[in-house]
């Protein structure tokens, strides 16, 4: 079993903070499905989020139209969120160095050091097994809201 992985919040936070427009592979068209609901909160906290799902391309979710694959995408992008399974997350990593990419981001479950290496080689951050969604809401305190220990104190509201 890999050693659990620990990300230092200022390494996610700088991640944030740069990041404008995510290509998010494995996008769903289904409004109950994880990614749906994440694609959905980053949009509203800003992002550009592009859908990346070779079955649904030509189609839109939340308004933005599918690519069948990240060199579909005809602007820069700064993060690859994939939600995919380990073992596919390794070509979408090398997809996004193809393209120019800062940043590989492997969803929740999602882990492949292979891959992450390549990447990290090529000079692109790598974050595995998070969810940028559930980060962000953590990092400003949205996550207390809900009950849970977002393991950031502040009496004020902070954004990222």
């Amino acid at each position: 079993m890999p050693e659990p992985l620990h990300y230092d919040d200022d390494y996610i936070r700088e991640i944030l903070r740069r990041t404008h427009t995510i290509a998010l592979v494995g996008a769903s068209t289904n409004w109950n499905r994880p990614s749906y609901f994440v694609m959905k909160y980053l949009q509203r906290k800003g992002f550009r989020v592009i859908p990346v799902n070779p079955g649904a391309a030509g189609k839109a979710i939340l308004d933005e139209p599918v690519v069948a694959s990240l060199k579909d995408i005809k602007e820069p992008v700064d993060m690859v969120d994939i939600f995919r399974n380990s073992e596919a997350a390794g070509p979408i990593a090398d997809e996004a160095v193809e393209i120019g990419a800062k940043v590989v981001w492997m969803q929740i479950g999602v882990r492949n050091d292979a891959a992450a290496e390549r990447a990290t080689k090529a000079g692109l951050k790598v974050v595995m097994d998070r969810c940028p969604k559930i980060e962000y809401s953590r990092l400003c305190g949205e996550l207390s809201w809900l009950g849970m220990n977002s393991g950031v104190i502040s009496s004020k509201r902070r954004r990222i």
